[in-house]
């Protein structure tokens, strides 16, 4: 699964440095995560570290990016190959 921000966001700028795989940015209007960029943090953290730390609870699972935790892990690895780690 990836996930998404809403339009709920208040653009208060706490998600963006959270994200360990750089998929969280700025769009037109208020931040948006890259679902093929997105692990929600499978290989880095327990927990979505971004869900953590929004205040106003506006980060669900992407519905068109339903996938395991497996295939996360894929992403998380292929991520890591791109940044030469």
């Amino acid at each position: 699964m990836a996930l998404m921000i809403t339009d709920e966001c208040i653009n208060c700028d706490v998600c963006e440095p959270e994200c360990p795989n750089d998929a969280i940015s700025m769009g037109e209007d208020y931040y948006e995560i890259d679902p093929h960029r997105c692990t929600e943090c499978v290989g880095h953290f327990d927990e979505p570290q971004c869900v953590q730390i929004c205040p106003v609870a506006c980060i669900p699972v992407h519905p068109d990016f339903q996938e395991d935790k497996p295939t996360l892990m894929q992403r998380y690895v292929r991520l890591q190959t791109e940044k030469g780690l």
